[in-house]
């Protein structure tokens, strides 16, 4: 399952995020196992994230690893869910069922991290 906006290719997401990184292109893939509830909620959770905060600069990829379990091989996949973000560099991982947003976002570079805490107004 694609999204479906005609996604870029790797390259022009690579060209894209080099000249302008606020609007690069992101390349997800979301491995999951089958229809359990776990992978139901992941596949919501990420395209609500998605739709949020990329719209219209994301391709999301869903691969059921039950279905092609060489993919999972392929990619070192331990657990699932698990969200690999391709691109923009750096790569990351998540696992679980992608209900912490503020986490994701982070580690998506969508948010930054407030350092402020204990600085008062």
């Amino acid at each position: 399952m694609k999204n479906s906006a005609s996604p870029p290719t790797e390259l022009e997401a690579m060209e894209g995020a080099i000249e302008s990184p606020d609007n690069a292109c992101y390349i997800l893939k979301l491995y999951i196992t089958g229809t359990t509830s776990r992978s139901t909620k992941a596949i919501v959770n990420i395209r609500k994230i998605c739709e949020e905060h990329l719209q219209g600069r994301y391709d999301l990829e869903v691969v059921d690893i039950s279905q092609n379990p060489t993919l999972a091989e392929g990619e070192q996949i331990v657990a699932a869910p698990t969200l690999i973000k391709k691109l923009p560099l750096p790569l990351r991982r998540f696992i679980g069922d992608m209900s912490q947003t503020e986490r994701i976002l982070l580690g998506l570079d969508l948010r930054k991290v407030n350092n402020d805490k204990n600085s008062s107004a």
